[in-house]
């Protein structure tokens, strides 16, 4: 469980759809007098062990990265992928070098 934003919401759907977690699910606590959204995230496991093995922090609050989209190159070569953030929402490397567009690089995944 982690606390819900729309970032995070977004990056765990991009990590479903690679194949990185199994689930993401957005819910709600009723709390006394309001409620408070989280993320439920299923973590997927191939033959016990777990699908991420690694994952390296790109952006930082003192040091953005951004890249082209020609400049996207492959994340242990091609055994991964980074997470970005461009102008038509957080996607993976792969299909913003398909579609042609850069962003700030938010973090590689392997």
């Amino acid at each position: 469980m982690i606390p819900f934003s729309k970032m995070k919401f977004a990056m765990a759907n991009v990590l479903q759809r690679a194949g990185y977690i199994g689930a993401v699910e957005r819910k709600s606590k009723k709390l006394k007098k309001s409620e408070q959204e989280y993320l439920l995230v299923t973590l997927k496991y191939n033959e016990g062990e777990s699908a991420i093995t690694g994952i390296r922090m790109i952006s930082r609050q003192s040091r953005r990265m951004y890249l082209a989209a020609k400049e996207i190159k492959a994340v242990r070569s091609g055994h991964g992928i980074s997470l970005l953030s461009t102008s038509k929402g957080v996607m993976s490397s792969l299909d913003a070098r398909k579609q042609h567009i850069g962003g700030e690089v938010i973090c590689e995944i392997w």
